[in-house]
């Protein structure tokens, strides 16, 4: 009974001692958020009066000195109060014209008692209901311009180099805070940003390398689950060296890899590469291996987009050759194929001439309309129409990337402006909340000869952005269905963050369907959904195009 009673004794007090002392995780965390809610709210630092990189490198040894709850929070009392005062002003009321969008704003842990003592919470407090309300100084939103969402004002470090502790953690710091504030899908992440910020600290905390540091920073970018996000390098070890490809397109169906299209004829000659060829190990690993390991470093909203840009990562590399197993025959071939340069002469070759051009909209059987909009342009859009009007159905692919021919397009399918999508805004007199755009955003004319035939709009996981955007005007046309799969669920225009060495981007603002229906993360759903198969392909069928053309003269 005593060692009982000794034991729980003994757990009581290191409970007591373990919530009286923090981590060095616990305290950068938290001063990651302290930092990022003072850049963007305090009074005197929101202006830009202050070098805000300064101030954090005056902070992080003294809090990696406090020991105690109490020593931290009294360190970031300190701190706030030699920012100079903040002055108290009545706060307006709210518009009531005006729609707010406050999933994203979070800032509870203000309050945690677990972290802040209750005078520095308190002082917290006063700084967000007093927060600056001029015109900010590190952030700009501006839908005039071209980058819509713009950080400003950052000191450059041409000089960055990563054994510098100070600077990781500044580029750290300053990305967590851009989306926390300016993500408008943060709330739709898999794992809650404030876990990620804890999670990332030891991987900057690493005085390992540079890859180190750059493969850190390209993980925490794909924890935004955002088929915008691209993570570009420009700097390190294999800058100077020449990136080498599979002389194919291809697709992962089934955990296996499918030859979709060849880039290179006489180069996929040589090796044997076929359209249907299917490839079921890379370098000895499974599909399903390749699969499962690149999931921390492969941006995507969601699976289809994942897998995907994995294929063309996973065909792509600095040697001169690779190992694939294939399936050919009912049997499993190993063989070692030269990967090939971009630049190769026969690739030139190929683009320049090999491949058979396309059209912009043609007449397929049964009097059905056909239109390529990746190629369509605004000028073509009349003589589309013209073309087309006595068509019993318009079918418009979509698996690409259109040249903003939607708005055109949608004056001759609807007989009145029609409703399709609504947006969010950042709200930067209150970062973190965002505002309903007003109104909903309207394709259309008056227009009494629209067109009557069907409209069929194709989709996949090559459906990105402005395509999602295009099939979401062209849907509310009557008689209008989408065929296809997934699309890649990142739609809205795109911020940039730069740093020594890197860029990436994200999503800035928010698209939602007029009942404020998401599409971030779940794409443009089909009505009709229709995936790829080995088999398909292998025959030679485009089996979305095939679904369509089926839709159309059975109605089913």
């Amino acid at each position: 009974m005593k060692n009982k009673i000794l034991l729980l004794l003994l757990v009581v007090a290191q409970t007591a001692f373990g919530s009286n002392n923090f981590t060095e995780n616990q305290k950068l965390a938290t001063t990651c958020k302290v930092w990022g809610f003072l850049k963007y709210y305090h009074p005197n630092v929101a202006g830009g009066s202050k070098n805000w990189d300064e101030q954090l490198f005056i902070i992080l040894p003294l809090v990696e000195k406090a020991q105690t709850k109490e020593e931290f929070s009294l360190v970031l009392e300190n701190w706030i109060a030699s920012q100079g005062e903040v002055k108290k002003y009545e706060a307006t009321k709210p518009d009531s014209k005006v729609e707010y969008f406050t999933k994203n704003l979070n800032l509870k842990w203000i309050d945690d008692s677990s972290v802040f003592s209750k005078n520095l919470s308190k002082k917290l407090k006063f700084v967000e209901d007093n927060r600056y309300q001029g015109k900010h100084y590190y952030v700009q939103y501006d839908l005039d311009t071209g980058n819509i969402l713009q950080f400003n004002n950052e000191v450059k470090y041409p000089n960055f180099k990563w054994p510098d502790k100070n600077l990781r953690i500044l580029t750290f710091f300053r990305y967590w805070n851009y989306v926390e504030y300016f993500f408008p899908y943060k709330y739709q992440m898999d794992q809650k940003w404030d876990i990620t910020l804890e999670k990332m600290i030891p991987l900057f905390m690493e005085d390992k390398n540079e890859d180190a540091f750059y493969d850190a920073m390209q993980r925490l970018t794909v924890k935004l689950n955002d088929s915008h996000v691209v993570f570009y390098r420009y700097s390190g070890p294999d800058s100077n060296k020449i990136l080498n490809y599979f002389p194919a397109k291809c697709k992962i169906i089934d955990e296996k890899i499918v030859v979709t299209e060849i880039r290179a004829d006489s180069l996929a000659e040589a090796q044997n590469i076929k359209i249907g060829t299917v490839i079921t190990k890379v370098n000895n690993k499974t599909i399903k291996e390749i699969i499962a390991e690149n999931r921390d470093l492969i941006a995507a909203s969601n699976e289809a987009v994942y897998l995907d840009r994995l294929t063309e990562s996973a065909l792509s590399g600095y040697s001169d050759n690779v190992k694939l197993e294939f399936f050919q025959d009912g049997k499993y071939i190993t063989k070692t194929i030269n990967w090939y340069n971009e630049h190769d002469s026969h690739r030139n070759e190929y683009k320049k001439g090999a491949k058979i051009k396309k059209e912009k909209f043609k007449v397929l059987d049964n009097n059905i309309g056909y239109v390529d909009m990746e190629i369509l342009q605004v000028i073509n859009v009349p003589d589309m129409i013209e073309t087309l009007q006595s068509t019993k159905a318009i079918i418009f692919d979509i698996r690409n990337h259109p040249k903003d021919t939607n708005y055109s397009i949608a004056e001759y399918l609807n007989p009145e402006p029609k409703e399709f999508v609504k947006f969010i805004d950042p709200d930067l007199s209150f970062p973190g909340r965002y505002i309903w755009r007003n109104g909903i955003e309207t394709c259309g004319r008056i227009n009494p000869d629209y067109y009557k035939g069907k409209v069929i709009l194709l989709v996949n996981e090559k459906s990105i952005s402005h395509s999602e955007y295009t099939a979401m005007c062209l849907k509310v046309a009557p008689n209008a269905t989408i065929i296809g799969s997934q699309t890649a669920g990142a739609d809205g225009a795109n911020a940039c963050f730069q740093s020594k060495g890197f860029q990436t981007w994200f999503t800035c603002y928010g698209v939602f369907y007029p009942n404020k229906k998401e599409t971030q993360r779940i794409g443009i759903v089909p009505d009709i959904e229709v995936k790829q198969t080995i088999k398909g392909i292998q025959e030679g069928r485009d089996e979305v195009l095939d679904r369509a053309l089926q839709f159309i003269e059975t109605g089913k």
